[in-house]
């Protein structure tokens, strides 16, 4: 019988157009998971909700990318790179259109729900498509350019709220998005080519409630720990979030046991490869440590130094085009250099600026507060290209979804967690403050410094895990690791190019 032909290598000019395609479109689609930040306050007085209730349009957007991307693993090797697009477009041009019309709050948190739901397929779907196309020797400056996505957008979100918000109606936020959604929509679906074929293969259905119940327990949980209204949650932020955990648990602990006699939902061999979890656990802190900043500033900004949602937007934005202008340089830097020699100094730089938020007050010039944004934001960019690159570029081709997911995944319960953490911690020292005697700006004040303290102590440790990172070795020529079965189910790679682990 005649081995079936390996599918031609595509050309430089279409893994250019089909990685354009889809850097773009994730851009457009998470530059919508922290838009509605500033809009808040207006969204409270049109609909008479509670700012508890508001917070649910930024929350559950988080939460139905932590239920939705571990599935992803399995979902993106047995459907067409078409199909995945189309599928995550569609969800979020919907959601997009549905949430411009709310007549009523509760259909504008549906529509956010559907939007969250296409972008959690994009993210493994770009990820998964650039370990496939691109040569190793290039991906460093490859995911330079995905850093753009991966960081930026977040990022800009807040700012862009800020000026559409200025501009007029909170149903900006979608309008302005939706014809250029929609437009990104036709055109990858005209111009975007399949990658690789299709694997048929069985689901574990037990393992999807359980993957859906335990990471939106947990990310919900950590979500409402430290907030004003968690007392008055329907369940304790602790018992959700230590249910969570017991789920997830059980979740990993299925998908081991799946790995021996059958097909994971999660492939969790991943994490048998030490240079990805390095890079998942520095991944993890230092988006503790971003995330905890991103609620602290506009905060700080906004309720210590009197500016308006608009200046705040307005301040926040060279920040994030730092990280995106930088994202490309770090990216050829790395493939000249390696992981080490960026990561450390980025983390290091991250560490510091985090120590030097902690001595802000209420008379720290928005100057000031500026530059340090932006020297930040440098250093998270030395820190993720790096990071995302050597942490992926391990991994053998056929666990390229599974480690997207598990860092789409986890990236969500990092941030979580990070926010959790600053808001507890601001919040309970700036009630201590208060009973003290401060005013109330400055006992927020204080509150504030203690919670960068924390996100300098998170910098601290990823410094520390910097230190372990490693650039991993480029093979000679790609080539698909080909498996033998060891008796117990598992395959082990007998391809001298593919990645080892360890």
């Amino acid at each position: 019988m005649l081995a079936p032909q390996s599918p031609p290598t595509p050309s430089p000019a279409h893994v250019t157009a089909v990685l354009r395609i889809l850097v773009l479109s994730t851009f457009v689609v998470l530059l919508n998971e922290t838009i509605m930040v500033n809009a808040i306050p207006r969204l409270m007085r049109e609909f008479e909700v509670t700012a508890a209730a508001a917070g649910w349009l930024s929350t559950a957007f988080m939460l139905t990318m932590a239920v939705v991307i571990p599935v992803t693993g399995w979902f993106l090797q047995r459907v067409t790179t078409r199909t995945a697009f189309g599928l995550a477009m569609t969800l979020f041009l919907v959601g997009t259109a549905l949430a411009a019309a709310a007549p009523v709050f509760p259909v504008l948190l549906a529509a956010r729900v559907i939007q969250a739901g296409g972008t959690a397929v994009m993210m493994p779907l770009l990820m998964t498509t650039l370990m496939t196309l691109v040569p190793p020797h290039d991906r460093g400056r490859v995911m330079g350019n995905i850093t753009l996505v991966i960081s930026v957008a977040p990022a800009l979100g807040p700012a862009v709220s800020g000026v559409l918000l200025q501009a007029g109606s909170w149903r900006l936020l979608f309008l302005a998005v939706l014809p250029i959604a929609a437009a990104m929509a036709v055109f990858g679906r005209s111009k975007l080519t399949n990658i690789g074929e299709p694997q048929a293969g069985p689901i574990d259905w037990p393992s999807v409630p359980l993957a859906a119940a335990g990471f939106g327990a947990l990310v919900y949980g950590l979500s409402g720990l430290g907030a004003e209204s968690a007392a008055a949650a329907p369940l304790p932020p602790e018992a959700t979030t230590a249910a969570g955990a017991v789920l997830v648990g059980l979740f990993v602990w299925r998908q081991l046991a799946l790995q021996r006699s059958s097909t994971p939902l999660l492939d969790l061999r991943a994490l048998t490869f030490r240079h990805f979890s390095v890079a998942l656990g520095l991944m993890c802190l230092s988006f503790m440590a971003l995330m905890g900043a991103f609620i602290l500033l506009p905060i700080y900004l906004q309720e210590v130094r009197g500016l308006s949602s608009l200046q705040t937007g307005l301040l926040l934005i060279p920040g994030g085009l730092t990280m995106g202008l930088l994202g490309p340089q770090v990216g050829k830097l790395y493939d000249r250099l390696g992981a080490p020699r960026l990561v450390i100094p980025g983390a290091a730089l991250t560490a510091l600026c985090l120590a030097l938020f902690a001595l802000t007050d209420a008379g720290t010039s928005p100057w000031l507060v500026l530059a340090l944004h932006v020297v930040l934001s440098a250093g998270m960019a030395f820190v993720f290209t790096p990071v995302f690159t050597s942490g992926l570029a391990v991994l053998p081709p056929h666990l390229y979804p599974h480690g997207s997911a598990i860092l789409g995944s986890l990236q969500q319960v990092a941030a979580a967690a990070g926010t959790a953490l600053v808001i507890s911690v601001m919040s309970g020292h700036a009630a201590t403050a208060a009973a003290e005697g401060a005013d109330p700006t400055g006992a927020l004040a204080t509150g504030i410094r203690w919670g960068f303290g924390v996100g300098a102590v998170i910098g601290l440790l990823a410094v520390v895990v910097a230190l372990l990172v490693r650039t991993p070795p480029v093979p000679q020529q790609p080539a698909e690791p080909e498996t033998e079965n060891d008796g117990d189910g598992a395959g082990t790679t007998t391809d001298k190019t593919a990645p080892t682990p360890g």
